[in-house]
């Protein structure tokens, strides 16, 4: 990935709360229009600033754009690692529970910046698309794998398992699960647009991840 579009040092010198402010209305825009579409004029009209103010910080678009998505990577694996020292003594299948939980509330206190990543997903145009979602795809793996290998070393997931088999389908069950939460027309039968029963749902997606995972004597 290009690592030479980094922010200038003038945005790091702005007070934190006008930091957030930039990356909040950059975030917007992207979110509404993708990256293509999305205007630098609009940003800064959201900001009521000049528009020379904001290659004041950065190269351009794209050099923002790349910072919006290290932030937002950044955010997740706080969050992960947050989950995962606080379920350290539960079971595999609880912890696989806790991480979808914080995927849904991730999605609900930051709305736009998951769907800046639906935007990288399903449009070909957004800039380092591959890059992204490599990285996102890499985290992801290893965030599952360090769980399942600790739950096979417990002997609460089956030894047999393959685990590259076993993270690609928790991978795509777990992301497929928090897009259809944020974009419920994506999958209309399983009724996520509905907050009553989102828990259960959930609850019935790791039973059928244990059925199939748990060791003999863990079901």
């Amino acid at each position: 990935m290009d690592t030479d579009l980094t922010p200038r040092q003038t945005f790091f010198n702005l007070p934190p709360d006008k930091q957030q402010r930039v990356l909040e209305a950059a975030v917007q825009e992207f979110s509404e229009r993708g990256y293509q579409q999305a205007s630098i004029n609009t940003i800064v009209s959201r900001l009521n600033i000049a528009k020379g103010s904001i290659y004041q910080y950065f190269d351009s678009k794209k050099s923002l754009f790349l910072f919006i998505f290290n932030q937002g990577i950044a955010m997740v694996r706080q969050m992960l690692k947050h989950v995962k020292k606080e379920s350290q003594e539960e079971d595999f299948f609880t912890r696989v529970r806790k991480s979808l939980m914080a995927g849904v509330e991730f999605i609900d206190k930051h709305p736009a910046l998951y769907r800046v990543y639906l935007r990288i997903l399903f449009e070909r145009d957004s800039p380092l698309r591959e890059d992204f979602l490599q990285t996102i795809r890499l985290f992801s793996r290893e965030y599952i794998l360090s769980l399942l290998e600790e739950g096979q070393a417990r002997g609460e997931v089956r030894k047999d398992l393959d685990p590259v088999l076993a993270v690609f389908i928790l991978d795509a069950v777990l992301d497929k699960f928090l897009q259809n939460y944020a974009l419920p027309y994506l999958d209309p039968a399983l009724e996520l647009n509905e907050k009553n029963g989102l828990e259960e749902k959930i609850d019935s997606i790791v039973t059928m991840l244990r059925q199939g995972f748990a060791a003999a004597d863990g079901i």
